[in-house]
């Protein structure tokens, strides 16, 4: 293996901590807090390896936060029916409809653009329901943030800081932040 790679991989991860909004972590964590204080729920939305990601965090929030979380893309078959029956663009905002979501709750995005007309769209009519309900959104996203920039309530922004490598950095540091809020949330 090329030590160069590694090293700029890792140079880039330097970069990139520097860049995060330290504020808007601790906005995250503060506003997870209250919801489990008001014993909301959780609901967590993400495409791809954002969707594993969602899943994985799932299981945090609720193992180690004691705070109600689910992941929509956890449900193979309700997923696939609302995409064979409706489309994919209603995926989550049919399953927040259904599970009522309420201003108590809070959705949280993991996106690499944040959704937009062209891509993740699912993402942003999930976003339009919540705020149509008056639900919190965290983000963890890159790019420029897309809606989930205009509609999220916090929005952690994962800077750019190689272009062949935003979604890898981006998916990445999903797992760091949610993991930090976690511990934070604990703490």
């Amino acid at each position: 293996m090329n030590l160069d790679y590694i090293n700029q991989y890792l140079s880039e991860t330097e970069k990139i901590i520097q860049g995060i909004d330290r504020r808007e972590i601790a906005n995250a964590i503060n506003m997870l807090s209250q919801l489990k204080r008001n014993q909301g729920r959780l609901f967590i939305g993400g495409i791809g390896g954002s969707a594993g990601n969602a899943s994985h965090a799932v299981n945090d929030f609720r193992k180690i936060c004691n705070i109600e979380a689910y992941a929509p893309t956890d449900n193979v078959s309700e997923l696939t029916a609302w995409t064979n029956d409706k489309n994919f663009d209603v995926i989550f905002k049919n399953w927040l409809l259904t599970s009522k979501v309420s201003n108590k709750d809070i959705l949280l995005v993991f996106s690499v653009g944040g959704g937009s007309l062209k891509t993740s769209y699912n993402l942003v009519l999930a976003m339009e329901t919540a705020k149509e309900v008056g639900a919190n959104i965290i983000s963890i996203v890159s790019r420029d943030g897309g809606a989930a920039k205009k509609f999220s309530d916090v929005c952690i922004l994962i800077p750019i800081v190689f272009e062949e490598r935003i979604t890898p950095h981006a998916e990445g540091w999903q797992a760091i932040l949610w993991h930090l809020i976690v511990d934070g949330i604990r703490d």
